[in-house]
C-alpha cells in the first residue's frame, strides 16, 4: 500500500489526486470522482469536496493509498 502524507486536516479528495499525481489536472479528478472511481475506506466515493483526513484510505486505479498526517 502507498502512503500519502498530508501536512493538515482535512484535505478535500480531488486535491489529493490532483497533488500527488493520480490524475493530470483537478478537472480530471473530479470526473473519476464523479464517476465512481475512487472509493474512500473501501465506499464508493461521488462527492468532489469528500474531507479526507489521516487514517482514510483511498483505492484509485488498482493502487490503495494510506493517508497520514505529516509531523
Amino acid at each position: 500500500m502507498n502512503e500519502i502524507e498530508i501536512t493538515k486536516e482535512p484535505v478535500e479528495l480531488y486535491k489529493i489526486l490532483k497533488f500527488e499525481a493520480m490524475v493530470a489536472s483537478g478537472g480530471e479528478a473530479k470526473l473519476v470522482i464523479a464517476e465512481g472511481l475512487v472509493t474512500v475506506n473501501g465506499v464508493t466515493e461521488t462527492r468532489k469536496r469528500k474531507k479526507i483526513v489521516a487514517g482514510d484510505v483511498i483505492s484509485f486505479a488498482g493502487e490503495r493509498y494510506a493517508v497520514k498526517l505529516a509531523k
